[in-house]
């Protein structure tokens, strides 16, 4: 099943530090049997990449834990459950979530630290209030929300590229090219093929002061229903090899078909196909077309600054 939310994991994570854990990590197997979470489910990660959803849960549901008083932490990744939270099990409740450890003392004044006692910043509050009625822990609330910002840029960056003109697009290309660092060097130099006669080649990106080590690009503007086949890629590597080229990159706002991908194993060139919705995710990561609007920085203990020193 999938892995559930952190509050459902709160009292199965008490409950596997009483039998012993004493970290996060070791309390996963124990959820994952105990869920029956699939292996494949265990290792999903995080839209950050960092971090599997059941680490972070189970992390959270630590925390919660830790704030009512339910657990302790004698050194740094070690936990231990409290009398406290022995005396919570012995209770054996059916469940255990924020409203339950809102009868704890220290977790409520913990929530309350997140409160302004400005009453003009009162309707503030529930955004920063660390208590997501979800259930969904508040790191994972905000990737999931600039998930939803990014995928909806990516459309809005796709749809203005249907509209560009084919000169504008060509140029646009280059300049992704340039911030992704090719021919970025001393000797780089970009440049644009005549819009007539240029032989299936949209522009060249030159790395090196004799033109030895050169980029062909393809650069069309297609239809999203309209994948580029391969007949395109066929010409396009034609084209390459009338140059005397071996590396090459073809873009479109489309997509490729499988028999144009297919076809790239059985040829010797370098080329590297990109489709619209890759084409955008650059875009966005390399700057080019977009702005930063606004920035939010998350930050973390450093563990390695608290460390004991050595000796």
């Amino acid at each position: 099943m999938p892995v559930p939310d952190f509050q459902t994991l709160m009292l199965p994570v008490l409950r596997a530090f009483d039998s012993g854990a004493e970290t996060v990590g070791e309390c996963l197997p124990i959820l994952q049997k105990m869920f029956d979470i699939s292996e494949e489910e265990a290792a999903e990660l995080l839209p950050s990449g960092t971090m599997t959803y059941l680490r972070n849960r189970a992390g959270w549901a630590r925390t919660y834990l830790a704030k009512a008083g339910l657990l302790s932490s004698p050194r740094r990744g070690v936990h231990r459950i409290t009398e406290l939270g022995r005396k919570v099990l012995a209770d054996r409740p059916e469940r255990i979530d924020i409203k339950y450890l809102d009868r704890f003392p220290e977790f409520s004044e913990w929530r309350q630290t997140f409160k302004s006692e400005d009453a003009d910043l009162t309707a503030r509050t529930a955004a920063v209030d660390p208590t997501p009625v979800s259930g969904v822990p508040p790191d994972e609330l905000i990737q999931s929300a600039f998930s939803e910002i990014e995928k909806a840029l990516e459309d809005d960056l796709l749809d203005r590229l249907q509209s560009m003109h084919p000169v504008r697009f060509e140029r646009l290309i280059l300049d992704l090219l340039k911030a992704m660092g090719y021919g970025a060097g001393t000797f780089g130099k970009h440049e644009m093929t005549k819009a007539s006669g240029d032989g299936g080649i949209d522009g060249i990106i030159h790395e090196d002061a004799l033109g030895l080590d050169a980029v062909y690009i393809q650069a069309k503007r297609y239809q999203v229903e309209t994948k580029v086949g391969r007949p395109a890629i066929q010409q396009f590597i034609g084209s390459l090899t009338g140059e005397g080229a071996t590396k090459g990159v073809f873009v479109t706002t489309s997509d490729f078909s499988a028999e144009a991908q297919g076809y790239l194993a059985k040829v010797q060139h370098r080329v590297k196909l990109i489709g619209g919705r890759e084409l955008a995710r650059l875009m966005i990561r390399h700057g080019v077309g977009v702005r930063d609007r606004v920035a939010y920085v998350i930050r973390s203990v450093d563990e390695d600054y608290f460390a004991d020193p050595e000796g």
